[in-house]
């Protein structure tokens, strides 16, 4: 005897999960997982502080040409994905909408892996930003100390860089700031 059909998710399912977890759909399946713990917590809000002062609206006031975000909730497709950090170039998407959730794909994703969501950000989530186009996808490991920067190029994922630990480098698309990932890093 087969297994009984699956129901498939659904929006309003994500308004029955804990406040203590993420949800998330891929494929039409349900995925929940818990919150961020405190390293990846910090390792994001300094990306995304880093990225909100220089390229979304800057100290001067002067507008940095996008519009970054902590966990929006994204609708690709049929996919409800949740990204840690996201971009919109403002030539994209020129405003913020008025929903709660965005239906313009980004143009830059920051995943910052953990335990409990490494085989999706690697996985099905990756698959997701590939297919939608997002052009750069950068996952953050904050127990190895490593970011790795993917650029989209003709629908699949190359590598453009990496760094680690101490290094200062300068990441797509967002290479006119030196950034010093010393500074994602809590022991």
């Amino acid at each position: 005897m087969g297994k009984p059909a699956s129901k498939t998710a659904t929006y309003e399912d994500l308004f029955n999960i804990p406040d203590n977890e993420v949800g998330e759909i891929f494929g039409g399946e349900l995925v929940t997982h818990p919150r961020p713990a405190p390293r990846h917590a910090r390792a994001a809000a300094v990306v995304g502080a880093r990225l909100l002062t220089e390229f979304d609206t800057k100290p001067n006031g002067e507008d940095g040409g996008w519009w970054i975000l902590d966990e929006p909730e994204c609708h690709l497709g049929s996919d409800i994905v949740v990204p840690d950090i996201a971009g919109w170039r403002k030539t994209t998407m020129p405003e913020l909408p008025e929903a709660a959730w965005f239906g313009v794909r980004p143009n830059w994703v920051c995943e910052l892996i953990s335990p409990s969501t490494a085989k999706y950000d690697r996985g099905v989530k990756r698959e997701i930003y590939a297919r939608d186009g997002v052009g750069y996808y950068w996952i953050v490991d904050p127990l190895v100390k490593l970011i790795e920067v993917f650029v989209l190029q003709q629908g699949n994922w190359v590598l453009a860089e990496t760094g680690a630990a101490e290094q200062v480098a300068s990441l797509v698309p967002f290479e006119t700031m030196p950034f010093d990932l010393s500074a994602l890093w809590v022991e």
